[in-house]
């Protein structure tokens, strides 16, 4: 009884948390954006830069993929948050909130989408491609009306992989400044033994990524026409 007592009167949830909630939705819907609109072309690079691609370029795909793509992923988010952090005082002009943790996030995801573009682009038939390139499409063509299209399921499992992702790298950018319900329940439910606010925490984020995963099911499925 004292639990849910304690759902109306205390000031953690009837006051920080909605603001907090805002604040992950703010922090995962622009770095979602960001990511999508720059990691879909460099997953499509990643893939037609390589060997057996449309446009083979060694020095470019090295670039990309060992030098970039890689690297990014090897380093641990938290700390690749805390070394970006001037650079996204520059870029957006506060180094704390969730607009500043935005630029991380994006700068983090990117590569990891990147790299989930370029698996589900090299599922589509190799013999769809050749038959695109003998009837005269040009390459571009054929990304745009073979590949991007045969591979949209595919894409849009990418998408909600990377945003469930982004829920949880949220979290972590409220442990540095970033604000959300990651600071909220360090603040709240860690530093003052809250169990209530961790709780509620933990089912709103689980919540969260249920609710991306399902909505995300289900867009694949309808636009899976195989």
């Amino acid at each position: 009884m004292d639990f849910f007592t304690d759902l109306t009167t205390n000031p953690g949830i009837t006051k920080a948390m909605w603001p907090a909630f805002i604040e992950t939705l703010q922090m995962v819907g622009i770095s979602g954006l960001f990511t999508v609109l720059v990691g879909l072309p460099l997953g499509i690079l990643l893939l037609n830069t390589a060997k057996d691609g449309l446009t083979p370029n060694k020095t470019l795909n090295v670039v990309l993929s060992g030098i970039i793509v890689n690297i990014t992923r090897s380093i641990p988010f938290a700390i690749l948050m805390l070394s970006l952090i001037p650079f996204a005082t520059a870029l957006v002009g506060v180094s704390l909130g969730p607009i500043a943790a935005s630029v991380s996030l994006t700068i983090g995801t990117i590569p990891f989408f990147a790299r989930l573009v370029e698996t589900a682009l090299r599922e589509v038939s190799v013999g769809k491609i050749d038959a695109a390139l003998v009837m005269g499409s040009t390459k571009m063509q054929v990304i745009r009306k073979v590949l991007v299209p045969e591979a949209m399921p595919g894409l849009i499992a990418a998408t909600t992989t990377t945003l469930v992702t982004l829920i949880g790298y949220s979290a972590m950018a409220g442990l540095v400044g970033g604000g959300g319900l990651g600071r909220l329940a360090y603040n709240y439910g860690f530093q003052r033994y809250d169990s209530t606010i961790m709780i509620v925490t933990i089912v709103i984020i689980v919540l969260m990524v249920q609710l991306v995963q399902i909505v995300g099911d289900r867009i694949t499925r309808v636009v899976d026409h195989r």
